[in-house]
């Protein structure tokens, strides 16, 4: 089988979890869930040299000293350091054109939770042997719920360890996610993908020939800097920006999921991170100084002053230097829409 190279997409601030995520200091590289912040525990999921090559992170001026600085404990990653952002198809193609064209990418958001590691490496291998037949392969995540923030993935005809995949499916009103629940056969998109590189090009100049040209122009006038490759910044720019499902995903032939159950979380907003975390007999999760009495189902943390809750539910409590958020679970879908938010 070929070498897998991890990809780890690094861009984003996570608005949604306003206070603590802000442009200084944005949701990828805060330690949301464990120890090891979102990007770290993506490296280190990766981090296994009997399956995986050294890391290709692609991030953006504004978030390379935080890579840098959390990189440095995972030799051997490289970073490419995209001049603007062009949504994920564009910094996927940067990558493929930095890494052998019989290589497989295994292309990870930067900011997810993921519990059990031994199945993503599992899901991984089973998508990179799939990738290697020249397939183009989704994770398709266990639904658990009908969300409605999330694409979903249907699955079709049976391939060795997945599935062809018989259509995706945008993010979809309540009703519909209760249908895909009940069908039994979507999975959620969660974003993460494995191709080789070679196919990849293939399918986004076969799909996406101006896109295509515009990577191919700026990674021949790019330049090295060490363990970092600056694109050029002119031909980059020329790039309609455009995501890697509505690029190639969505009109490739050779689509295909892999299914896989592994604790996954976008932590996309406040009630995903209180999940991700493990909570007290009812279902609190605190951090910092905080008191709860009467409480279900609360998250509440502070970096300073105290927090003391009475008789609160579903509810989120977060102070952070001098902002303080109170939501309710239901509302957390909105933080980013706070004037807060949006000004950082």
């Amino acid at each position: 089988m070929a070498v897998i190279y991890p990809v780890v997409l690094c861009g984003g601030s996570g608005t949604r979890l306003w206070p603590r995520s802000r442009k200084d200091a944005p949701k990828p590289f805060l330690p949301l869930v464990d120890e090891d912040t979102l990007f770290e525990a993506t490296l280190r999921r990766c981090a296994d040299p009997q399956r995986f090559g050294p890391s290709v992170v692609v991030t953006g001026v504004g978030h390379r000293t935080h890579v840098e600085a959390q990189a440095a404990s995972f030799p051997g990653t490289r970073v490419i350091v995209e001049p603007m952002a062009r949504n994920t198809a564009a910094a996927i193609a940067l990558a493929a054109h930095r890494v052998p064209a019989d290589a497989v990418m295994l292309v990870c958001p930067s900011d997810h939770h993921i519990a059990d590691t031994e199945a993503f490496r599992d899901a991984a291998v089973t998508a990179a042997k799939l990738a290697d037949e020249g397939w183009l392969v989704a994770f398709g995540i266990t639904a658990t719920s009908p969300e409605t923030g999330y694409g979903y993935i249907r699955r079709g005809t049976p391939l060795a360890g997945g599935f062809e995949v018989e259509r995706f499916v945008e993010k979809p009103d309540l009703q519909t996610a209760m249908s895909f629940l009940a069908d039994g056969s979507y999975s959620w998109n969660g974003g993460i993908f494995a191709f080789r590189a070679g196919t990849f090009l293939e399918e986004l100049a076969r799909h996406r020939p101006e896109l295509a040209k515009a990577v191919s122009e700026a990674v021949a006038g790019g330049h090295e800097d060490g363990a970092l490759f600056h694109p050029d910044a002119g031909a980059f720019a020329t790039i309609e920006p455009e995501s890697v499902d509505y690029a190639v995903m969505e009109n490739t032939a050779r689509a295909a999921v892999v299914p896989v159950s592994m604790g996954w979380s976008d932590i996309g907003n406040w009630h995903a991170l209180r999940d991700a975390r493990v909570g007290d007999a009812e279902g609190n999760r605190t951090r910092g100084d905080v008191e709860l009495v009467d409480c279900r189902n609360v998250l509440a943390e502070t970096d300073g002053p105290r927090i003391s809750v009475i008789g609160l539910e579903d509810v989120a409590i977060v102070v952070d230097g001098n902002e303080v958020l109170v939501t309710t679970m239901a509302g957390a879908q909105k933080v980013g829409k706070l004037a807060g938010a949006a000004n950082q």
